[in-house]
């Protein structure tokens, strides 16, 4: 056998591991700061979701419904809490799985049962198209009933649906209305990546065009690496955002009406679907409007490597599954360093995060988000807060100087609680309410927030049942 020259060996090597330094699965170069631009703020316990079966209620979100001076938290089990303005009071509103609305919740799993809700803005003002409307977004174990959106494959695992239920008394301390209309019907490809949130616009009046729009947040359908490239898909309405009006009726199914000013109504000749506002996502748990700027944000939940936060905007392509965050998708394992953010015409995050970082653990996942633009708080005044909902961190970047990708600008958010003065995360107030109710130390937080009167800021968590005040 002929010996390969030395020279032809060597620039093979080079050449071989030129092209793995193309390839990356922890694309940032330098790890979020521990202690570097921390802001501590005060936390206390403002109320407590009663246990379902001996286990802490999963809760999902926290919104305030200013006609009723109520706030309102659902658990993903299927129950929806109303909450007193000073937390005393935990009211049972509504219970999707009782047997009068035979719905056949889905609760099984981590990612699987009552996703969302939402009141119409006019959920309290009689004699308004919107009087008494509140929307619940769910998975259900009962595929009987055609879908309106299929995958086009997977295994038909379960369906996902948007309801509208219309209260006789908005202000009743439980819910006095009949069974629930179905607006519309998503059969799931797979078990998970089952939906999203669900909200109004809470910036508009009347007259505005986007008054009364109810924006849905759609995951791609599950498995990994979205196998049935949905995101792209114009024709699918997975991995999307939509938006659509409840209470109209020029849907394909006469329960819902289409926005005049939707990217794609134009489009449906060509197989665009109309209800698609923006396209591009993997998994947009979590959404949220600045109110000073109007800017809505995005936190997408990443593959395997990268976390984001975007800014979403009318027909926006945020890349899923060509890119994930500002790189390239390779696959589970890796992502291009080669011409990141290159591809003209799509919208990248603002702030994003890998899921190596040391701060995390090794699934991570970002959820949010809140722009504090109140001063009660005054640490937190004109901030970005999202956080990564498995280890509990809460993270922050300047809402009036976006950066533009990357996590060189993310910092922390730690908290007090009881003036110990000792700094933790929302994973170590978890764990020290587990030791106090004599269970194992949780080893996940599932971070959600909520929102309140005057600016107020919840966090929410799956592993402990307690809804945490941010104070000054």
């Amino acid at each position: 056998m002929r010996s390969v020259p030395l020279r032809v060996v060597m620039a093979s090597l080079l050449m071989v591991s030129s092209v793995l330094a193309q390839t990356t699965n922890d694309p940032f170069s330098s790890p979020i700061p521990a202690a570097d631009g921390v802001i501590t703020v005060n936390v206390v316990e403002f109320a407590s979701l009663p246990d379902v079966d001996g286990q802490p209620a999963r809760m999902m979100l926290l919104v305030d419904e200013p006609g009723t001076d109520r706030l309102f938290v659902n658990d993903m089990r299927g129950l929806l809490y109303s909450v007193s303005h000073d937390g005393r009071v935990v009211t049972r509103y509504l219970d999707l799985t009782a047997a009068a609305w035979q719905l056949s919740i889905q609760a099984r799993g981590s990612e699987r049962g009552f996703q969302s809700f939402a009141f119409h803005p006019q959920f309290n003002q009689p004699g308004t198209p919107g009087f008494g409307k509140l929307y619940t977004y769910t998975d259900t174990t009962n595929t009987t009933p055609t879908p309106d959106f299929v995958s086009g494959g997977g295994s038909d695992a379960h369906d996902t649906i948007l309801l509208e239920w219309t209260a006789e008394h908005p202000a009743a301390m439980t819910y006095d209305g009949g069974p629930p209309r179905e607006l519309l019907r998503f059969e799931q490809p797979f078990g998970n990546h089952n939906g999203g949130q669900i909200g109004f616009n809470p910036l508009v009046s009347p007259g505005d065009p986007d008054f009364g729009l109810l924006y849905i947040g759609v995951a791609d359908g599950g498995s990994g690496g979205d196998p049935l490239d949905l995101a792209q898909n114009l024709g699918r309405a997975f991995g999307k955002i939509l938006r659509l009006d409840p209470l109209g009726s020029d849907s394909a199914n006469g329960h819902y009406g289409i926005p005049a000013d939707n990217p794609f109504v134009n489009a449906r000749a060509a197989g665009a679907l109309p209800e698609i506002y923006a396209y591009g996502v993997r998994n947009p748990q979590r959404f949220g409007w600045d109110r000073v700027t109007g800017n809505m944000f995005l936190a997408d939940i990443g593959q395997n490597i990268v976390e984001e936060i975007s800014l979403v905007t009318r027909g926006a392509n945020l890349g899923w599954n060509d890119w994930e965050g500002s790189y390239r998708f390779i696959s589970r394992r890796e992502v291009s360093l080669v011409d990141a953010r290159g591809e003209a015409g799509l919208t990248y995050p603002v702030a994003e995060y890998g899921q190596l970082d040391p701060l995390l653990q090794r699934s991570s996942a970002a959820t949010g988000l809140v722009v504090y633009r109140d001063d009660a708080i005054p640490a937190l005044t004109n901030l970005l807060l999202f956080g990564d909902n498995p280890s509990g961190e809460v993270f922050y970047v300047q809402a009036d100087q976006l950066p533009a990708g990357g996590q060189e600008a993310i910092r922390r958010v730690l908290f007090i609680f009881q003036d110990d003065g000792v700094s933790k995360t929302l994973l170590q107030l978890i764990q020290e309410k587990n030791r106090e109710h004599g269970r194992s130390p949780a080893t996940r937080a599932d971070l959600r927030f909520g929102t309140g009167p005057e600016g107020q800021i919840f966090l929410l968590n799956k592993r402990d049942g307690v809804i945490r005040l941010l104070v000054p």
